[in-house]
């Protein structure tokens, strides 16, 4: 036994020394190697090279240069394949070749080549072993001593945003590079080019100073709108001033349709992160709010990509190429005209105002106030502007038609309709109602609900006509928390809108407490809804019952109904003349409104703001109009801060004049 063992282990040894002694394989080192660049590990490959070819290139730069060219032509799936021989006798001679084939995907598309790999055997450190005898070829096959890749981008037409009609919301324009001759600018000129360049002389000083600045260049230091005319002027008039015309986003409408648009801006590095798959690169301009924003990608195109190899003779090698995209033009429903027409008219009260089409779902109008100058923030706001923008009371910066609000009185004809619908609520029945104040029983407490108009009994028509608040809460606890919230949903509360511009979702809130269902009722409580989606819940008065999708595009099918049968044929035309009744009546709420020969139809409403009943809170006026006989188009505003200054009637003042200069 002993005996056998020992041959055994002999045998063991005369194996392990054989396969020590073996010589390295060339198409193994090879294949290693293969494995390294696969993985990017340029700094261990270059251990793999020949001694010639380490003369030619210093492990540094080896690195460095296919860290950069990956790195610049945004090199991704990278795959070099190598299928080793079975029988390769190349190992019994000094030198072997292998084809390779690499693949990749690159900035300007795809890049595929096949190249050979010539090895050489050599001894290092009293061992010999194969390195490869590496050249440019290994990058590029084109690529020579002395050439220099080109990578050359051509910047796509950025898409418009236009009105009903063509005319340009967002447009491709121009604007003023204002700049000054380097070498030529001293201190007597930069106080006054500070000042009217809304910028410090320590940031212009820093442009000037620039590592790439030699006297006599043209350096840039802002832009300036065209029509900043008298600016421009002035600027001009300094001695080393100088400007030139830029391609440039303008936006003719400026603040009327600024918060709709938006407008564009450099991309932030948080925003590179998210979109660099997408193609979005470092040097690109996007969409910062808006239209802008939810449109970027159809808007910003595809930048047209060309990598080649400029050869030392001046001729050129294309590599990859991708043409250039231009972005494709957004059509909206909206008509420019009247947008600016609402916008003006809200002058600078802060609140919001659209206008549809109930027939068709078209929005015509869709407008913020106040607002800001898009045209200055895409050229940039100065610190002092920006800060004078956030601190607003008023609130410029905010969307307000993208917002939820509580809808005060306005929201009873929805009311109306869930209660007609469930049974709750019978047109001619007159409903007892004595004094201001109501509650109902001494379980709530010290709470009561408050109307304006006292009169009993109250029928339907006079609630509405007289907005009574009371009605409309024993409406609701009769219909009930179960059936109020299905009426509700039915209307398009708790969905999100399918809509083209971002919307809050409209809220029901909490209805656990009669009181909480009461307030509701009348558009108070937790219910809060967008002007969009007010006006959306209007439809169904003059579509037979039908709700209308809201559309914000041109290209969407128009009249596309979004709820059947939310309230009968027959009960939508009894709200909707009622709601004639609310403009038309001496009596009514929005009387104010009245106008010969345009019978407007419409409902009023001021939604209190405050934490408890009893304290002084702010309001919210509302006023929905349209025409009763020819409903092509409904406005619907809202106007904050009303209390103490007649509520209600100043959106009714304004959509009336509005209707007065448009129909």
């Amino acid at each position: 036994m002993k005996k056998f063992v020992g041959v055994l282990l002999a045998v063991i040894l005369v194996v392990v020394f054989a396969g020590c002694s073996k010589e390295p394989q060339p198409q193994d080192r090879f294949a290693e190697y293969i494995d390294l660049w696969n993985k990017q590990k340029f700094d261990k490959m270059y251990d793999y090279l020949s001694n010639s070819a380490k003369k030619k290139i210093s492990k540094e730069d080896f690195t460095s240069r296919y860290e950069k060219i990956y790195d610049d032509l945004e090199i991704s799936d990278l795959k070099i394949h190598f299928k080793k021989p079975k029988d390769d006798k190349q190992g019994d001679n000094d030198k072997a070749q292998y084809s390779f084939t690499v693949d990749m995907n690159s900035v300007g598309g795809p890049i595929s080549f096949t190249y050979k790999a010539n090895l050489k055997k050599e001894e290092k450190n009293d061992k010999k072993n194969w390195y490869v005898d590496w050249n440019t070829g290994f990058i590029f096959p084109q690529l020579k001593e002395g050439d220099k890749i080109s990578l050359n981008t051509v910047t796509p037409k950025r898409g418009e945003i236009l009105d009903r009609f063509g005319n340009s919301l967002a447009a491709n324009g121009q604007v003023y590079e204002v700049g000054v001759v380097a070498g030529k600018l001293d201190n007597s000129v930069l106080e006054p080019l500070s000042k009217l360049l809304k910028m410090s002389p320590d940031q212009i000083n820093k442009a000037v100073g620039a590592s790439w600045v030699q006297e006599g260049m043209f350096v840039p230091l802002k832009k300036v709108s065209m029509d900043d005319k008298e600016r421009v002027a002035q600027l001009v008039a300094l001695e080393p001033v100088q400007t030139r015309k830029v391609e440039a986003r303008v936006y003719p409408y400026g603040q009327a349709a600024a918060q709709l648009v938006g407008y564009v801006g450099p991309i932030t590095a948080e925003r590179l992160e998210k979109l660099k798959d997408k193609g979005y690169t470092a040097n690109d301009v996007v969409g910062v709010r808006g239209l802008e924003q939810v449109f970027d990608e159809q808007l910003k195109g595809t930048t047209g990509v060309k990598i080649s190899i400029k050869k030392a003779d001046g001729s050129e090698e294309v590599l990859a190429e991708k043409p250039v995209e231009d972005g494709k033009d957004i059509k909206l429903t909206i008509d420019a005209d009247l947008q600016v027409a609402i916008f003006d008219e809200m002058g600078k009260e802060a609140g919001t105002a659209s206008a549809m089409n109930p027939m068709t779902g078209e929005t015509l109008a869709l407008v913020s106030s106040p607002s800001f100058d898009p045209n200055q923030a895409m050229l940039g706001f100065s610190t002092d502007e920006w800060k004078k923008l956030q601190d607003d009371k008023k609130k410029p910066l905010l969307t307000r038609f993208s917002q939820v609000f509580a809808p005060g009185s306005v929201m009873k004809p929805i009311t109306a309709a869930i209660g007609l619908e469930s049974g709750a609520i019978k047109p001619d029945e007159g409903v007892n109602i004595e004094g201001k104040q109501w509650q109902k029983d001494k379980s709530w407490g010290g709470y009561y609900v408050t109307r304006v108009h006292v009169g009993s009994p109250i029928n339907l028509e006079k609630s509405l006509v007289y907005s009574d608040n009371i009605y409309y809460a024993q409406a609701a606890l009769k219909i009930g928390k179960d059936g109020f919230t299905a009426g509700l949903k039915k209307f398009g509360f708790e969905s999100e809108l399918d809509y083209a511009y971002p919307l809050e979702t409209s809220k029901i809130g909490g209805l656990g407490s009669e009181i909480a269902l009461a307030d509701s009722g009348y558009g108070q409580g937790q219910i809060q809804m967008s002007i969009v989606h007010l006006l959306a819940s209007y439809t169904p008065f003059v579509n037979s019952g039908n709700m209308i999708k809201p559309i914000l595009l041109a290209d969407d099918k128009q009249g596309q109904v979004m709820q059947e049968g939310v309230v009968s044929r027959d009960h939508a035309a009894l709200i909707s003349a009622d709601l004639r009744k609310v403009v038309g009546d001496v009596h009514g709420t929005a009387h104010a409104a009245e106008m010969k020969d345009y019978p407007l139809a419409g409902k009023t409403g001021t939604a209190e703001i405050k934490q408890k009943q009893g304290e002084t809170g702010t309001e919210l006026g509302w006023f929905v109009g349209y025409n009763y006989k020819k409903p092509d188009l409904m406005i619907g505003m809202m106007i904050e801060d009303v209390q103490k200054r007649g509520g209600s009637s100043i959106p009714v003042k304004k959509v009336k004049n509005i209707y007065t200069k448009w129909k």
